[in-house]
């Protein structure tokens, strides 16, 4: 049965993530459509994954911080996508201990849902990410980001099904998304080997970093919380993908 929630986890990383990219071949309109669907998910999921109490209310405040972050991001001035990011994860986490409060004192689990939801929040607004690159190579010549960045995740997704320890899957999952990175460089003429290399590898780590998460416990149980964690890594990418552009090839 975990082998079964693995597989199911890794799907819905690998749609969310092919989503995401092929968005980006269509429109920014798209690629916001998409990550606000993502923080969604990650929103009703992630206080089920946890099983923490006041999970409706929870799961609204994570949801709509993420789709506050996207939607500033795509109406931002130009360079200055992420800047409200910083202040919705901080009205974000303001909001999540006043829930804390309002629960009262005594209640069981208030420690682990204060947590746990501000993790879950800064992972959804992380996914702004993905709408600031779509912006940033919108107003160059296409750099071909995205691309690279969604192969060398989905090699690494492919390799975290693997039934074998995690000594063995992250190495290899790092290994192997570092050199498929430079397939979708070869793509794009515009970026060369060595910085499609390095976003590989970042990409990678995230996945195989999550694929831990995932087997804690023997994996999620409910179809909410498979959503959630394989959506997770891949709105926690949209950041790392921006800051990589911006460094990289900017």
């Amino acid at each position: 049965m975990t082998r079964v929630r693995i597989w199911m986890v890794a799907v819905a990383s690998a749609a969310m993530l092919c989503a995401l990219v092929g968005a980006t071949y269509w429109s920014q309109t798209a690629v916001v459509v998409i990550t606000c669907a993502g923080a969604l998910l990650v929103g009703i999921g992630w206080p089920q994954l946890l099983g923490v109490p006041a999970k409706k209310t929870l799961a609204t405040v994570i949801s709509l911080g993420g789709i506050a972050a996207v939607l500033l991001a795509a109406a931002a001035p130009t360079g200055m996508s992420m800047a409200w990011t910083v202040v919705v994860v901080a009205l974000g986490v303001m909001t999540v201990f006043l829930v804390q409060l309002v629960r009262g004192t005594g209640q069981p689990h208030r420690l682990e849902s204060t947590f746990g939801a501000s993790t879950g929040l800064v992972l959804t607004t992380l996914g702004a990410g993905w709408v600031a690159a779509e912006r940033l190579a919108a107003n160059s010549a296409n750099s071909g980001m995205m691309l690279i960045t969604g192969v060398s995740m989905l090699v690494a997704i492919g390799v975290c099904v693997l039934p074998w320890p995690d000594r063995l899957v992250a190495p290899l999952g790092v290994v192997l998304a570092t050199l498929a990175a430079p397939l979708g460089a070869a793509l794009s003429s515009s970026i060369s080997l060595l910085p499609a290399a390095v976003v590989g590898a970042l990409g990678g780590t995230v996945i195989v970093c999550f694929r831990r998460l995932v087997l804690a416990d023997g994996g999620p149980r409910k179809i909410p919380a498979i959503l959630a964690i394989g959506s997770a890594p891949i709105m926690a990418s949209g950041a790392l993908v921006y800051f990589l552009e911006k460094l990289l090839l900017r």
